[in-house]
């Protein structure tokens, strides 16, 4: 019985597992080294330690506030799936077209 992982085998009920996944934030994806990438490239020099708290939070803003443009446009169109052109009109909604992309 390979390739079943290494839960409980046999029963109807979960078991505890080897290796529990840690929840956090998805948000925390986003590391203090990707963040000052980000900021070399827009040409930032120096960076408070601040920041990657504050940048969090505005992008957690941002992306949510996009996210649901697009979920509207894929709940009229009856879709479950949003796809890349509900993100390109939720974007021109908010005044950031987007162009590069087939339409």
């Amino acid at each position: 019985m390979s390739g079943r992982g290494k839960g409980i085998q046999g029963s109807a009920r979960g078991g505890a597992k080897r290796h529990r996944k840690i929840l956090r934030d998805s948000i925390q994806g986003l590391t203090n080294p990707s963040i000052r990438r980000l900021a070399r490239r827009a040409g930032v020099v120096r960076i408070s330690g601040l920041i990657y708290h504050e940048t969090r939070a505005v992008l957690r803003v941002y992306l949510s506030s996009v996210i649901r443009d697009a979920l509207t446009y894929a709940e009229h169109a009856n879709r479950k799936t949003i796809m890349y052109m509900d993100i390109l009109y939720a974007l021109k909604r908010q005044g950031q077209t987007l162009y590069g992309f087939k339409t």
